[in-house]
């Protein structure tokens, strides 16, 4: 271990939100703490705030009082930036701007000594560009909170180009040393978390501008449907609006306008209008006091049928589709439909069910075939999303309905579109994480624990792909990109490569 010990000083520049946060962390390390802000009398409200905060966990019995006691005395707010001089280690929490980072580094590199470590806990700027003007950028490194910063556990350790590794190993033990689970991260950018859940908003929004589905259904459904604590609109609105499309503008940015990174027109306005969100009152929301919260679209009850046909083996999580059927007391036979080659669910109506390919339901060749949207777990899945073709009729469509309602699920009915939902989001989210992955982002394993701790994810993408298989995710994402050139959709070399080791292999 090369953590810093509990005797060496931390200093944090910064006295916002996150400022506060990582200095409380550091303090219940055991660290001495200095805290600096530009605003005259910010840092002395600040410690007070986080003796606040020391407070209340006494209050609830989560630290003695006696250790309360002892950290508030660590704890100094500090006039002025030459008062940091010996400090182990300082983190900069300031505005996200590149000019003022490197303005505050390049003064206190005249202050600190020699072996000072200096952090920036930018979530989006390069650290390479920050510690661009320092006379020694090797002790420069990332180290990314997250929201509420005593709470979360994750910390993204990020190397610039220069950074030596000594510093950044030192800055990933002692994050380890203070409690948290920290990663180590390559300088890209979004770095881990803020690159590979860009899908996640982006693919949302996506869909709403196609007016495939309000917001309150698509939350819905990527909620209820595979496990993601919130859905991509009430947590775009809980981080904030101007926050969120920020950050997705620097990532397209810096990516050279990569359309895959590419930002909305819908958010952007959403922006424009100051509707940002909770803190604002509203955003895709109201959160003014007694405003209803909008429903999702849910398909009202249909009978189910007396049995189905099962043609072919149901892809990935699916197959458990028949299980769940038996479960419920719904026949199913052996069903040898010439020409078809998808596995697929036949109902007694003549219209078949098959999970969604990435191609739209509307097809010539297949234009009685109802697509439902991807799961991760069928099983603990409570809502699925159905798209039915044009031609379809009222009664094949309340079949398809009945049955998913038979096996204890809400059915959202949405329009018509490639890759549906939950499809088209896990897909980019797996391809984005593939390809960070094989580029030497992060490792496998780390990526997956960035996006289950970081955005509490219900699981890794890395663990997504060994289930669904490269294959599967490559060839629905060649089919929207089909559906949708101009290059968001083209699945990544690594995707690739990973499908066809996967199909040497078997």
């Amino acid at each position: 271990m090369t953590a810093l010990g509990t005797s060496s000083t931390v200093a944090v520049v910064g006295t916002g939100t996150m400022g506060q946060g990582i200095a409380q962390v550091a303090l219940v390390a055991g660290h001495r703490v200095l805290l600096h802000d530009t605003a005259p009398g910010r840092a002395a409200q600040a410690a007070e705030a986080i003796g606040s905060r020391l407070d209340r966990l006494v209050e609830k019995g989560r630290i003695p009082a006696d250790v309360r006691d002892a950290a508030r005395a660590r704890l100094s707010p500090a006039t002025a930036l030459a008062e940091l001089a010996d400090a182990a280690l300082v983190i900069e929490a300031i505005l996200e701007q590149l000019p003022a980072k490197q303005e505050l580094f390049t003064a206190l590199e005249d202050i600190v000594t020699a072996d000072c470590l200096l952090a920036t806990n930018t979530s989006s700027l390069s650290v390479t560009a920050v510690a661009g003007r320092l006379r020694h950028p090797g002790r420069c490194v990332g180290l990314h909170f997250f929201n509420p910063a005593p709470l979360l556990p994750l910390v993204e350790v990020i190397s610039g180009f220069a950074t030596d590794e000594a510093a950044a190993t030192t800055a990933y033990d002692t994050a380890a040393a203070w409690g948290k689970r920290p990663v180590r991260c390559a300088d890209t950018p979004g770095f881990i978390v803020n690159r590979i859940a860009r899908p996640f908003y982006a693919e949302a929004l996506r869909v709403y501008e196609e007016r495939v589905a309000d917001p309150a259904t698509i939350d819905a459904v990527l909620r209820e449907g595979t496990g993601f604590k919130m859905g991509p609109f009430e947590l775009t609105d809980l981080i904030g609006q101007d926050v969120n499309e920020a950050v997705t503008h620097s990532v397209w940015q810096a990516f050279f306008q990569d359309p895959k990174f590419t930002p909305s027109l819908a958010q952007r306005r959403l922006v424009e209008s100051g509707l940002h969100g909770r803190k604002a009152g509203r955003g895709w929301f109201d959160y003014s006091e007694g405003a209803p919260r909008p429903e999702p679209r849910t398909a009202e009850p249909c009978p189910a049928p007396a049995s189905v046909g099962l043609h072919g083996k149901l892809p990935g999580p699916a197959a458990v589709l028949r299980e769940l059927i038996e479960e419920a007391g719904i026949k199913v036979t052996g069903d040898r439909t010439p020409g078809v080659a998808e596995g697929s669910i036949r109902l007694p109506g003549g219209a078949r069910l098959a999970l969604t390919n990435g191609g739209p339901a509307t097809t010539p060749a297949q234009e009685n075939c109802i697509r439902f949207d991807l799961s991760l777990d069928y099983r603990a899945a409570t809502r699925i999303a159905l798209a039915a073709p044009a031609a379809v009729s009222e009664e094949d469509l309340a079949e398809a309905v009945g049955l998913f309602q038979a096996l204890g699920k809400q059915v959202s009915v949405i329009e018509d579109v490639p890759g549906m939902i939950v499809a088209r989001t896990v897909a980019m989210i797996i391809d984005f994480a593939v390809d960070a992955a094989a580029r030497g982002v992060a490792t496998p394993e780390d990526i997956d624990t960035a996006m289950r701790l970081g955005v509490n994810y219900p699981g890794g993408p890395m663990e997504w792909v060994e289930r669904l298989g490269a294959r599967w995710v490559g060839d629905l994402l060649d089919s929207m990109h089909h559906q949708n050139a101009g290059g968001r959709y083209v699945p990544s070399w690594a995707l690739r490569r990973r499908a066809d080791l996967e199909e040497l292999v078997l």
